[in-house]
């Protein structure tokens, strides 16, 4: 039985685990920053869709977070990175 998607942000996503990116309304709500912020993440390949994935962490505190998408990796920011929803893939369908 199949359920609704469950997402989390890009930061609460563990190292080595991978993701489906899900876009909502995040481009046309908010104050304008968070607005620009998310058509950045888009520009950057942050689509709806893509796959994700956390390579490393920053210590202490777990930032930056590395994270590729397509066969980029980019370095974000806490903030940033809690912006992004994703769906988690399942654990057996990725290597850590």
């Amino acid at each position: 039985m199949n359920g609704p998607l469950e997402l989390i942000s890009l930061f609460d996503l563990p190292r080595g685990h991978e993701a489906t990116v899900s876009c909502g309304d995040l481009t046309t709500v908010g104050e304008r920053s968070d607005r620009e912020l998310a058509l950045r993440l888009y520009e950057i390949g942050f689509v709806d869709g893509e796959r994700v994935r956390v390579v490393a962490r920053g210590f202490p505190g777990g930032e930056p977070i590395a994270v590729r998408v397509g066969g980029t990796i980019f370095a974000l920011r806490r903030f940033e990175a809690e912006r992004v929803l994703v769906a988690p893939l399942r654990k057996g369908r990725t290597k850590a």
